[in-house]
């Protein structure tokens, strides 16, 4: 066909659809597109990123099915010609989904194989954002964290093509879930210098959407990310509420996951406690493989503190270290600070460490544990409080008083019990696991607009840990 025929035939396409879509989407999508010819049936048009091959087929793929065949003819074939950022002359042609009517069914592309020639595509060399300190050896493995462990090891040897993909590591503040990630990336780049890996926080990812958006340069933002091999991002509940960052995370996500490449995310709570996140991408997450990182047992503390202890040639009497271990319970940063405080105070005052002085750091730099708590003594405490007896909380009943002291005692028992939910469900009244997480997310929310609850809260837990 002539230069200027099929030219002509493409504008007639997209004066149809800039009449059937708005302004927008016009303008950032299509409009960008050109074609580069039509010959047997073949219509190939050169687009600026597989971004916009994944908007349009996702939200135009009904208005293509009707303009193509109307201007084009019933056995028109769509193949889509990417322009390669930082390459401006370099091309790779991809076919058209078979989803859509405009293309012929006995495509036989698997798609691993359509997104090969992205591979081709030369960036420049990629800073991994890798602590060196962060290593699998330097990770010490208790009960709290086997699970993790294990399948971060596999993932480091094999990434991308494992059943860990993605790898959904959660738990609370401290308990090494940024150690662990960092360990499969430079795992991962100790045995496979070339792979791209990069390593950030999901504020680092925020931030940088937000400038691209500024800047107009959002096609090359994902570009970049879609270029990556292993991807290793921590906080990714920072995303909760930001619906057009999630939807770009989304398109990226889809894409590594499509090209055999490896995602490991983390979060401070399990995707179903996940509030904000758009369903799409909820889905997602559990794909691959959802682990929790625990706090840290007691021989998984000892043997945290004694490594410590040995690294930096220090002299503390397995006694103080002993102390230390049962008393600083919730997270290994915390481990690490009281080792770092006493080295300092040790150092100042010219004395040995002893029990007195890391009782000091302690009482300074952590919240101790003083006692033991139970659920037993959380629903003593619970019904003491609000004058019922402990029986009451397994009745079967609706009545406000009961209602409220079971979700605060079933909220209590997570907070401060290693209970799972099905377990704290099956001692307070045989309740299901959906049942205790309803419990929670009720109370957690209630407490911050509910100036008596909040009180009740605080004087509970005064009792608790009194």
């Amino acid at each position: 066909m002539g230069s200027e025929q099929h030219v002509q035939l493409w504008d007639q396409c997209l004066t149809i659809i800039k009449d059937n879509i708005n302004k927008e989407a016009f303008d950032s999508l299509f409009k960008p597109i050109t074609s580069l010819g039509f010959d047997d049936n073949v219509l190939t048009l050169l687009v600026p990123s597989h971004f916009v091959i994944e908007q349009i087929e996702d939200h135009y793929l009904n208005l293509l099915k009707k303009v193509l065949p109307r201007i084009y003819g019933a056995n028109v074939k769509l193949v889509y010609r990417v322009q390669i950022v930082r390459q401006p002359e370099a091309t790779v042609d991809l076919s058209a989904t078979t989803k859509s009517t405009a293309v012929k069914n006995n495509t036989q592309q698997s798609i691993p194989d359509l997104l090969d020639p992205f591979k081709q595509r030369v960036y420049d060399e990629l800073d991994p954002r890798l602590n060196p300190i962060y290593t699998f050896e330097s990770y010490y493995q208790g009960a709290s964290n086997m699970l993790a462990r294990t399948a971060a090891e596999s993932i480091a040897a094999n990434p991308g093509r494992n059943t860990f993909n993605p790898l959904f590591l959660f738990g609370e503040s401290g308990v090494g879930k940024t150690h662990l990630i960092q360990a499969i990336g430079l795992r991962i780049k100790e045995n496979m210098p070339a792979s791209r890996v990069l390593y950030l926080s999901a504020h680092d990812f925020l931030v940088q959407y937000t400038d691209a958006v500024r800047n107009n340069r959002v096609n090359d933002f994902i570009s970049f990310y879609q270029s990556i091999d292993v991807l290793l991002m921590d906080d990714i509940q920072e995303f909760a509420g930001k619906t057009q960052t999630q939807n770009t995370f989304f398109h990226i996500f889809n894409h590594l996951h499509q090209s055999n490449k490896q995602l490991v995310l983390t979060c401070d709570r399990p995707p179903v406690e996940l509030v904000g996140m758009v369903s799409r991408l909820l889905t997602r997450f559990k794909w691959g493989l959802t682990a929790e990182v625990e706090r840290p047992d007691y021989k998984l503390r000892y043997d945290i503190l004694m490594s410590k202890v040995r690294r930096d040639g220090l002299s503390i009497s397995e006694e103080v270290i002993d102390y230390i271990a049962r008393n600083v319970t919730d997270n290994v940063r915390d481990l690490e600070g009281v080792i770092v405080s006493l080295m300092v105070r040790s150092s100042v005052l010219k004395k040995e460490i002893s029990i007195e002085m890391a009782d000091q750091v302690l009482a300074a730099s952590v919240k101790m544990v003083q006692k033991q708590i139970t659920i037993d003594s959380i629903k003593e405490a619970v019904c003491g409080y609000y004058g019922l007896e402990v029986s009451r909380l397994l009745e079967r009943t609706r009545k406000r008083e009961v209602v409220v002291a079971r979700q605060m005692s079933m909220y209590l028992a997570k907070k401060y019990t290693t209970l799972s939910l099905a377990g704290i469900g099956d001692i307070l009244g045989k309740k299901d696991h959906a049942t205790v997480l309803h419990a929670c997310k009720t109370i957690s929310e209630q407490v911050c607009v509910d100036k008596k609850l909040r009180s009740d809260l605080e004087e509970i837990e005064q009792r608790i840990q009194g």
